[in-house]
């Protein structure tokens, strides 16, 4: 990699079917959020990982959008995200068990306008 430039972060932008829900979705979720416009927030974890949310629907693009976190410990946030209750928080948010892949091990969340997420780590 080119070292002269010192890459510092990429961002994803994803869209919401309703902003207000995303937003409420994300900050549950864990993420801090900083509002660059009335519509467009920047979610972050920490100063390398995060994306933006956009006040934006178009149904192909949201339906065919997929975010892969990578967690160090994927039992114990699994844990944590049930203990959060978001499937009955909010509308059409789905969370799956632990599935078991040759190149580790993974779950799934969609969000409350069907962005998918996974969240897993990779074997040694």
């Amino acid at each position: 990699m080119d070292k002269k430039h010192q890459f510092k972060s990429v961002r994803s932008f994803i869209g919401a079917k309703n902003f207000n829900e995303s937003r409420k979705f994300y900050k549950e979720l864990g993420f801090s959020e900083v509002v660059l416009s009335e519509n467009m927030s920047l979610f972050k974890i920490d100063e390398k990982l995060s994306f933006y949310l956009q006040k934006a629907y178009v149904k192909d693009w949201v339906d065919n959008s997929m975010l892969f976190l990578e967690v160090g410990n994927l039992e114990e946030y699994l844990t944590e995200l049930k203990s959060k209750k978001l499937t009955e928080k909010f509308s059409n948010v789905r969370l799956s068990e632990i599935v078991i892949n040759e190149w580790g091990k993974e779950f799934f969340l969609h969000d409350s306008s069907g962005i998918l997420w996974h969240f897993g780590n990779f074997k040694n």
